[in-house]
């Protein structure tokens, strides 16, 4: 064999992704097919094609788990069939984005600061001359952005000039500003509760031998779940009866997936459920009010 043969047939057998000696079609290391070329269309077409129904299958074998028996999905996970059905961090992400677009695009009024203030004054009243009322609402505003920055002031002189620049602006300019940085920041802030939501749940079940990471997964499928309702819930306006009933699987889905999941008697799961939520809402006003807070001070 020739010195450049030699070299060929060296070259064929190392995975050209990571350089690995390999032995068969694909690289037991990176797992890239060993026999590479550029494909023709067909092939793409093909590999496509495949790939999708393979994403299309485990997304509706997922959505109905998750849709219609509450707990099983996350019960399939954690016994260990996972490749049949989407991870649960996408799913979760999925709905969330799916939740804030559809949130952002329904026009809902979320935060009105300082709007009495846009108020035109009465046709009646003279030129310059504000109505009382308004004049009061004024005056009680200012004294409030006052205490506001002298209490940030004892915190940070950071946050004091942050609270003068966003009081400076004209009240549409401060909606505006609330409003964006609600949206840029809410979902990250719900999603930094979901291993506090887990931490609940690890609590509330102390002595179940449960691990963290089990709780987690079940935060996932079940906030991604609340998140596909609230969408569902935002598109079927005008059915009040459709509605009503998304509402009302959103209330008794988390009980029924939290008994699936982690047995337990009805009476014990239903106090279980209402600590958790009372806990998971105070903390997620919290969260999000804080983190609008830092986007627009900082």
């Amino acid at each position: 064999m020739t010195a450049n043969a030699l070299d060929t047939h060296q070259h064929a057998q190392c995975c050209k992704n990571c350089d690995t000696v390999t032995s068969g079609n694909y690289c037991h290391h990176c797992g890239q097919a060993t026999h590479l070329h550029v494909p023709s269309a067909r092939e793409f077409l093909h590999e496509f094609i495949a790939h999708y129904v393979a994403l299309e299958g485990k997304l509706w074998r997922s959505l109905k788990l998750l849709l219609f028996k509450p707990g099983l999905l996350s019960r399939e996970y954690i016994e260990g069939r996972r490749v049949r059905y989407i991870e649960p961090l996408r799913l979760y992400l999925t709905f969330s984005i799916i939740f804030f677009a559809l949130f952002k695009m329904s026009g809902v009024e979320i935060i009105n600061i300082g709007g009495r203030s846009d108020t035109p004054p009465a046709l009646s009243a003279p030129a310059g001359v504000q109505p009382q009322k308004e004049t009061e609402d004024s005056a009680d505003f200012r004294e409030l952005q006052d205490k506001t920055k002298r209490l940030l002031g004892n915190i940070s002189p950071r946050l004091e000039q942050g609270a003068g620049r966003f009081f400076a602006m004209s009240p549409k300019d401060r909606n505006d500003t609330a409003k964006r940085v609600f949206f840029s920041y809410t979902p990250y802030a719900i999603f930094l509760m979901m291993p506090v939501f887990a931490l609940y749940l690890k609590l509330l079940y102390l002595g179940t031998g449960r691990r963290y990471g089990e709780h987690f997964l079940f935060a996932l499928h079940s906030n991604g779940f609340a998140f596909l309702m609230l969408s569902l819930f935002m598109l079927a306006d005008g059915w009040n009866f459709v509605r009503f009933v998304l509402l009302a699987w959103l209330v008794f889905y988390l009980p029924t997936a939290m008994r699936r999941v982690y047995g337990g008697g009805r009476i014990m799961t239903a106090l279980r459920w209402t600590v958790l939520m009372v806990l998971h809402l105070f903390t997620l006003v919290t969260a999000v009010s804080l983190a609008v807070a830092v986007g627009l001070l900082l």
